[in-house]
């Protein structure tokens, strides 16, 4: 369940999102215009939906570890798992491969508690106008519902697989059965897999009868997504068969247990997403082609509700769901770890520091974009 928003965010956001955008394509680009200059060859962008910033960085809620407002049945298991006495311990315990691997080696952005605010700069808050936005570096205010509609807007998997040595080398795996009308799969022609029928012309991701077979049964929960352990599987296969050059991985669970006010699933969901992360980068690591020339970029499409009744939704009506997260991982990100006192991030970014993860300019392309984001690359 994604929802559909009816209130716009304050004019002051507004106004500084316009002024961002107006003044991002004057701003000076640190990208090596030769990508062979760079020494990462792929990237991979993974996201999860709806996934809070409360607990990336702060980890389990203590007062939604409970049956009241978290709507957990056994409250003395899920507090053994995810309960610790201090943030950083629930955090890495939740997340053990973000807290430390990611943030040992990469970066991670978005702890409002230390300045460091990554927002979504569209006004909707909800699934299609988030992807539409990290995915072609444009908030597209003529985007208002989640509609299976093709969208207009190139995204920066389609521009890549348009670039020198990507033909053929980019993929999508995706948990929404909507994603492949965002990525607008038959004019992108890239291989996409959703679990789900696909709009007319796309060009299927091969995927095993058998994996086709369990698929097709195990559509139990919700009618529009998977459960991400079927999502994950088609990943790491493909990552390992394929070895794309751009490989997108969504993931779903993470927003439909909130909307089901079960904290307990949405926290094993969250658990379940980084080890997804952790397993997409060791087969990296263990794969000759990917070792050390990979970039992992993890995001999420929209933020949640604070306190007991409004972390279950999202919406333009609910202002702290346009607070999210990035992080990134590859052998061109300096080591900054868990970043502090940082500008205003942009959702909008992602796609340009997707394209510059492999030394590509997007909004040479693309000038409305916003660029990437500052400090993630060496020059």
């Amino acid at each position: 369940m994604r929802l559909h928003p009816s209130v716009l965010p304050s004019r002051a956001l507004m106004a500084a999102c316009v002024a961002f955008f107006a003044l991002a394509p004057m701003a000076p680009l640190a990208l090596a215009r030769d990508p062979l200059a760079r020494r990462n060859r792929h990237v991979i962008l993974v996201s999860t939906d709806g996934l809070r910033a409360e607990e990336v960085f702060s980890g389990a809620d203590d007062l939604l570890l409970s049956k009241a407002y978290g709507g957990i049945s056994d409250t003395n298991a899920a507090r053994a798992a995810y309960w610790r006495p201090s943030p950083a311990e629930r955090r890495a315990i939740l997340l053990p491969f973000l807290w430390g691997t990611v943030a040992t080696h990469g970066q991670v952005w978005g702890n409002r508690d230390l300045n460091s605010p990554v927002r979504v700069a569209n006004n909707r808050h909800f699934s299609y106008p988030g992807y539409n936005e990290f995915l072609t570096g444009i908030p597209d205010p003529a985007i208002d519902s989640n509609d299976k509609k093709l969208n207009a807007n190139t995204n920066v998997l389609e521009w890549l697989h348009l670039q020198p040595g990507f033909k053929g080398r980019v993929a999508a795996v995706c948990n929404w059965d909507v994603l492949p009308w965002i990525l607008n799969a038959p004019r992108a022609q890239f291989p996409v897999w959703s679990g789900f029928d696909t709009p007319p012309g796309t060009v299927p991701l091969a995927i095993s009868p058998a994996h086709a077979d369990l698929v097709q049964h195990g559509r139990t929960v919700w009618p529009g997504v998977l459960l991400d352990t079927f999502v994950s599987h088609a990943a790491l296969v493909t990552l390992q068969r394929d070895q794309p050059r751009a490989l997108y991985v969504s993931l779903g669970e993470t927003d439909d247990w909130a909307h089901e006010g079960a904290y307990d699933r949405y926290l094993r969901a969250a658990h379940e997403f980084d080890r997804c992360l952790s397993r997409l980068w060791l087969a990296c690591q263990s794969l000759p082609a990917l070792k050390d020339n990979t970039t992992l970029v993890v995001t999420t499409d929209h933020g949640r509700g604070p306190g007991p009744v409004a972390w279950k939704n999202h919406g333009a009506e609910i202002a702290a769901s346009a607070s999210m997260w990035v992080a990134i991982l590859g052998p061109d990100t300096p080591p900054l770890g868990e970043r502090s006192n940082t500008p205003l991030a942009l959702q909008a970014q992602v796609a340009a520091t997707v394209a510059a993860a492999v030394g590509h300019d997007f909004n040479a392309f693309s000038p409305r974009s916003a660029p990437p984001l500052p400090g993630v690359f060496k020059p």
